[in-house]
């Protein structure tokens, strides 16, 4: 069966452009979206936001709404990117994402989700108690998430997050968001997503396409 690698990272701006693109995937008949974080800002690449960094990201976010048609929200834009106390750090929210994952089949609604509280609601998505939350809005328990996020942080993260970039490379993916077919046959090919930023429906039409070649829609 066709599956749709999606190589991203919950910090990366490009990925939350692509976000409506992911969606488009998963409402194509018999292919299967799979997803990989790549921990862009883990360990030392962990970042403190600060005025420099508010400077030198705005101008990107910018052109990325310009490009999907997302939004930047009021509170990421004064609010998030002017808190010199926070700290990005990709590893929880590829946690809560790999715990969403297993706890309720979730995991890229979580990715969605946190997305949008980093970039739309200025939320900490670095910390727990907010990760906690937003899985409760997506119908888990927060006890149970807890329990399972536990299970997940550390080295189950890591696990993943080095099979991520080693997916990368393997493909020849340039950064994130890397977006990877696998038509059926097990031969993966990275697609271009330039052209279809702000155009959700191309790309789904595009995938159909290759659904309906290899038999596999529903």
């Amino acid at each position: 069966m066709p599956t749709l690698h999606y190589i991203f990272d919950p910090l990366c701006g490009w990925c939350y452009g692509a976000a409506p693109l992911v969606e488009a995937a998963r409402a194509v008949p018999g292919l299967t979206v799979a997803f990989h974080g790549g921990g862009m800002m883990t360990g030392s690449n962990r970042r403190q936001i600060t005025p420099e960094w508010r400077g030198y990201v705005l101008p990107h976010d910018r052109r990325i709404e310009q490009m999907s048609g997302q939004p930047f929200g009021d509170a990421y834009i004064n609010g998030l990117l002017n808190d010199t106390t926070a700290m990005m750090d990709s590893e929880p929210p590829i946690t809560a994402i790999l715990a969403a994952e297993v706890l309720a089949g979730k995991g890229l609604d979580m990715l969605q989700r946190v997305q949008r509280a980093h970039y739309v609601d200025g939320l900490r998505i670095a910390d727990v108690p907010v990760l906690v939350t937003l899985a409760q809005e997506l119908g888990m328990d927060g006890a149970a998430f807890q329990a399972e996020y536990a299970r997940q942080a550390g080295a189950a993260t890591q696990r993943h997050i080095d099979a991520s970039r080693a997916l990368l490379a393997q493909v020849g993916g340039q950064g994130f968001p890397t977006f990877v077919l696998d038509d059926g046959s097990g031969k993966l090919s990275v697609i271009d997503i330039g052209g279809f930023l702000g155009q959700p429906e191309k790309l789904q039409a595009q995938l159909g396409g290759v659904c309906d070649a290899q038999g596999c829609a529903l």
